[in-house]
């Protein structure tokens, strides 16, 4: 949600100007972006707003196809590091009683599957499936300046 209304706020900041602008000049075309352009920027991987994007001539299926194999080894990977590291340290802690030693040592057995828990949400959303989407969108974002 927070990156729906950040697209929303670069849309509107991006279109509201140039509408205000023609409409000061009394000019007899209003240039709103067609749907298919705004539809095109909700799902590119960035937060600025363009009419036009720079594209790549094709599509990298094999890209693709590496990148989604890589999610789900993120997936199955973090679903391993809770199974073997973090649900047998809370597994009997609600028949125990309350101490805190217990919950002290509890917070630091979960910090290392917690950082890389983290580190494979990042790396699986951010890098692997914002890329694979770029991909298919032919978004080229190393042209994205020029």
């Amino acid at each position: 949600q927070v990156r729906l209304v950040m697209k929303a706020h670069s849309f509107i900041r991006e279109n509201v100007p140039r509408v205000m602008s023609s409409v000061k000049d009394k000019s007899s075309t209003v240039p709103i972006p067609k749907i298919s352009q705004y539809l095109y920027f909700l799902f590119a991987p960035t937060l600025i707003y363009r009419d036009n994007y720079p594209r790549n001539p094709m599509i990298r299926w094999g890209y693709i196809a590496t990148k989604f194999a890589q999610v789900l080894g993120s997936l199955f990977y973090a679903y391993y590091i809770f199974v073997r590291l973090c649900i047998p340290l809370f597994h009997n802690s609600s028949q125990e009683t309350f101490n805190l030693r217990g919950l002290v040592l509890c917070i630091f057995n979960s910090i290392l599957p917690g950082v890389l828990i983290l580190f494979l949400v990042f790396f699986a959303f951010l890098h692997c499936w914002l890329n694979a989407f770029a991909e298919m969108l032919r978004f080229a974002d190393r042209m994205f300046y020029k």
